[in-house]
């Protein structure tokens, strides 16, 4: 059982991971170099939890002591009770749902293992079912990376690659958009970009590129064609994915729009994409 520990100074040092959670600079360099992410909400707390991620510490406000009794129960890990001044003293913002976790990060796989691996628990009913795995190349905004992983949770992507100066999905915004659903699509970071897409090559994904180019075919020709390992790459806010991505891609593709719009924010277009791709079975 956790320890209840009543903290009123909000420059104890047992809050530590909680502090500056607004400072965006702060905690991106911290939580990777020390190990740790944040969790907020109780949903969230808990499908982390349920994922497997082991917790540090909790911070709760008193209201939130009895909702999370089962957690605290189960855990070995202290629960500091706070009041929320405090808390927003400590984190820098008012913490509406006055809960939050600090949790361990697991190693990450490599690349060449997540793609041999990684398979949705319905895949796995069918030898013959096909793969789909998702690239993102260089999203910096934590909401749309945290939006298009749960599009990824909620349409049936297997596996997330990110390129070196992508966003961390475990960063708090990004884990908060996604309700959880970071925890629950395996993924990993590439090592070099875009020469990786000869590692997707050899396990024999066909790679397809989301952009305007005037070779792109249609996101419904290509769905047509029903391939059975498919990798969708998506490019950063504003520019689109770089001129040697497009060059590395076996197809470029694009969603017909109307009205003069010529494209979409990146997690919307990953919501049409991955569903219009899924895999279909014969």
């Amino acid at each position: 059982m956790a320890d209840l520990i009543t903290v009123e100074d909000p420059d104890d040092p047992r809050l530590r991971d909680y502090t500056g959670l607004t400072d965006v600079e702060l905690r991106r360099r911290r939580e990777p170099a020390e190990g740790l992410f944040i969790a907020e909400g109780e949903k969230v707390i808990r499908r982390a939890k349920e994922a497997g991620y082991e917790m540090r510490s909790m911070l709760l406000s008193a209201k939130w002591v009895d909702v999370m009794r089962d957690v605290i129960d189960e855990l070995p890990a202290p629960v500091y009770a706070v009041s929320p001044e405090l808390a927003e003293r400590v984190t820098g913002y008012h913490v509406h749902r006055g809960a939050l976790a600090s949790m361990q990060r697991k190693l990450l796989p490599t690349a060449d293992d997540l793609l041999q691996s990684a398979r949705r628990p319905v895949a796995m009913e069918s030898v013959n079912a096909g793969q789909r795995v998702a690239v993102f190349e260089d999203i910096v905004d934590h909401a749309n990376l945290g939006a298009a992983f749960r599009n990824a949770a909620a349409l049936g992507v297997d596996a997330v690659l990110l390129t070196p100066r992508c966003a961390d999905p475990l960063y708090r915004r990004a884990v908060k958009v996604s309700m959880g659903a970071v925890f629950q699509v395996p993924w990993t970071r590439l090592e070099s970009w875009p020469k990786d897409v000869e590692l997707l090559r050899t396990h024999g994904f066909t790679t397809a590129a989301l952009c305007l180019s005037g070779q792109s075919i249609t996101i419904d020709e290509l769905a047509s064609r029903n391939i059975e390992k498919l990798a969708l790459i998506f490019g950063t806010e504003g520019d689109g994915l770089t001129p040697e991505a497009l060059i590395a891609a076996d197809e470029h593709v694009r969603i017909p729009m109307d009205a003069g719009v010529d494209s979409l924010n990146v997690a919307a277009a990953s919501a049409v994409a991955f569903y219009a791709t899924r895999w279909r079975s014969a």
